[in-house]
């Protein structure tokens, strides 16, 4: 202490700055580093070693206005269920033939509403694919068109959209119709570090409605989610946290003020330590 005293009161104040200019940097590292914890990232907190969980009962996918489906009428009488089949179509892009075919489908008029050969105008609106399924086969059978008609019902547009903090946003053809909200992020390559865990939109439109509802990644409360399947057409939005709002509010220069001030304050702190340490020697 008696060393310390004896010291110029320039040099004592020199110290000192040095010390409150550590502590400050200090301070804001570990500000920084804990802006993202364990906490903010990782999923189903809530959740035991070994825990189970009842999948939902009520999973199913309805035909909306806008579908378009494909439908196959099979019978040994193959000749016999011919008419009741669509022809393919060769598929061309850019006014050329790449020697491939397509399946035509059955578009879903707004009034929910197909044409069907020989059967004419079938309601499928609300249906399910077996629900369709099985009311056109009845409906052969009854009007005596086929004896053991075996129909197929698939959907040709069951699509979704994954947007926001992932790393590869963008629509997604699915091939199986059981896809959930799980799924949807995995295609999507997972969220971003910026993504918020807890703030996961399903958008969804039914009946000329549009809904949306929100789940927590970081919780288990996820797999009781009506929206937990996802149905054709949904999109699936994932929130950025307050590090990209941050980081999109500098890159559009919104807070450059504020970067010059603090820039300006290093540059006062530097020369004031340097005009110190040159008066002390």
């Amino acid at each position: 202490m008696k060393k310390l005293l004896s010291l110029h009161p320039n040099c004592i104040f020199l110290i000192e700055m040095k010390k409150n200019v550590l502590l400050l940097l200090f301070s804001v590292l570990m500000v920084l580093a804990s802006c993202v914890t364990p906490k903010d990232i990782i999923y189903f907190q809530d959740a035991g070693n070994y825990s189970t969980f009842r999948d939902i009962d009520t999973f199913n996918v309805y035909i909306h206005q806008n579908d378009n489906l494909a439908i196959l009428v099979n019978s040994q009488a193959t000749e016999a269920a011919l008419p009741f089949n669509l022809p393919l179509a060769n598929y061309y892009v850019g006014g050329e033939s790449y020697g491939q075919q397509r399946m035509l489908g059955y578009f879903v008029d707004p009034e929910g509403n197909i044409d069907f050969p020989v059967l004419g105008k079938l309601h499928v609106e609300g249906l399910t694919r077996v629900e369709l399924r099985d009311m056109i086969k009845n409906k052969l059978i009854a009007e005596g068109l086929l004896k053991d008609p075996v129909v197929t019902v698939n959907f040709l547009n069951f699509k979704i959209s994954v947007i926001g903090e992932v790393n590869r946003p963008g629509n997604y053809n699915i091939t199986d119709e059981r896809v959930t909200l799980l799924d949807a992020i995995s295609l999507a390559g997972d969220l971003t570090i910026y993504g918020k865990r807890d703030r996961i939109a399903v958008l969804r439109e039914e009946n000329g409605r549009r809904t949306i509802l929100y789940h927590d990644l970081q919780s288990t409360d996820i797999f009781q989610s009506p929206f937990y399947y996802l149905q054709q057409n949904d999109v699936v939005y994932v929130e950025p946290n307050k590090r990209r709002i941050q980081q999109s509010n500098i890159n559009q220069n919104n807070n450059v003020g504020i970067w010059i001030s603090v820039v300006s304050a290093l540059v006062t702190v530097t020369s004031l330590i340097l005009t110190i340490r040159r008066d002390g020697n």
